[in-house]
Formats: C-alpha cells, structure tokens, sequence
C-alpha cells in the first residue's frame, strides 16, 4: 500500500510539474469540462479532464500491480 502511495503522489507532482506542457495538448479544455466566466469571477470544473486523468492513472496501477 505504501509503495502504491508513493506512486500515486510521485504522479500528482509530476502532473503539476508538467500542466502547462500537458495544457497546450488541449488536456484541459476538453468537451466536457465546465468553464463560466464572469467579470471578476471565473469557475473551472475539469469533468472529464478528471475522468480521462483518472482512467490513465488507474491502468498505470493495475499494470504496475499485476
């Protein structure tokens, strides 16, 4: 379980290390995602962003554990 930890968080900063790379291929502004912009305020809810990321990071584990 540990090890598992480390893996997952070791992902997590990778991901923040390399979001404005990974935002240029359009990661996170997919079909999907909600944005609302208004005059001062701006709401971002990266739906399916969320969902790919997590099919991606969940195959990664059950390969790494098989």
């Amino acid at each position: 379980m540990s090890r598992t930890l480390i893996v997952v968080g070791l992902s997590v900063v990778a991901l923040g290390l390399l979001w404005p790379w990974v935002t240029r291929i359009g990661l996170g502004r997919l079909p999907g995602d909600i944005v609302i912009e208004r005059e001062n305020f701006r709401l971002y809810v990266p739906i399916t962003t969320g969902i790919l990321i997590s099919v991606v990071v969940s195959t990664i584990l059950w390969l790494i554990n098989r």
